[in-house]
This record gives structure tokens, sequence and C-alpha cells, in this order.
């Protein structure tokens, strides 16, 4: 199946919260080579591109929607930028819920943009993650 206009709306969500600690948010920061000091101790926030993680939880239910049909050896990430309402902090349940917005061919290609919503399980807002994709359906 080919990707289409009818895709737009689809949400996925991930499949279960995501407890923020403290260790990961070091784990992360040193992983990325980053010391800024906000990113230790009891008060811990996480570094913004953390949020990529969270949502990449609810990114895997959308590749792996087998109606949409898409391969991974046939995916280019393309941009993406974050937009926060508060950091990240350590102590967080996190939900993630990835929706697709747009969808467009361009040839074989087919571009999909997806908004992540990131938030705690009570439902207040952290960030938004705006990503896109292109999948080659072609064979080669």
């Amino acid at each position: 199946m080919t990707i289409d206009a009818t895709m737009v709306g689809r949400s996925y969500a991930a499949a279960e919260s995501y407890q923020v600690g403290r260790e990961k948010i070091r784990e992360f920061a040193a992983a990325i080579g980053d010391d800024n000091p906000a990113y230790t101790g009891d008060d811990a926030v996480a570094p913004p591109t953390f949020a990529f993680m969270l949502g990449s939880r609810a990114l895997d239910q959308l590749l792996n929607d087998e109606e949409l049909g898409l391969r991974l050896d046939r995916i280019v990430h393309g941009a993406q930028k974050f937009s926060y309402t508060r950091p990240i902090k350590a102590g967080d349940e996190i939900a993630a819920t990835a929706t697709i917005t747009t969808v467009r061919k361009a040839g074989d290609v087919e571009v999909i943009m997806y908004e992540t919503a990131l938030t705690t399980v009570d439902g207040e807002p952290i960030a938004t993650s705006t990503s896109t994709i292109s999948h080659n359906r072609a064979d080669s």
C-alpha cells in the first residue's frame, strides 16, 4: 500500500509511559558529551535532545503499522525540531503520541511528516517534536 492523505491524523501512542530518572539523564548527557551541571543532581533536567529518545517509543508504533508498509531499510530521517513547554525533569512520567500530519509523494518517495507530543501521564504538555521521514517504496 502507498501512503496517501487518508493516513493523515493517525496517532500512535507509545506502548507505555517512561519514568525519567536522574541516572538516565546523566547517562544521556555523558553519551552526547555535554557536562552541563543542570543535567546532574537531585533537580536534574534533561538535555533538549532527550525528547527524541522518549518520542522514539511512539515512532516505533508508527513504523510498525502494517497498513503503512514502511521498511526501515528504505527510510531517511529528515528535518526535526523541538518545541518545549518546560524542561523534562527527573521524576517526570512521560507519555508520547506520534500523529501523522502530512503525507506527499515525490516520485517514488513518500514524505511523511509527523508530530510527537510528550506529556506527563496527567496530561501536562512538556514538548512537541515535528519530524520528517522519507520512504522509498520502489524496488532497487
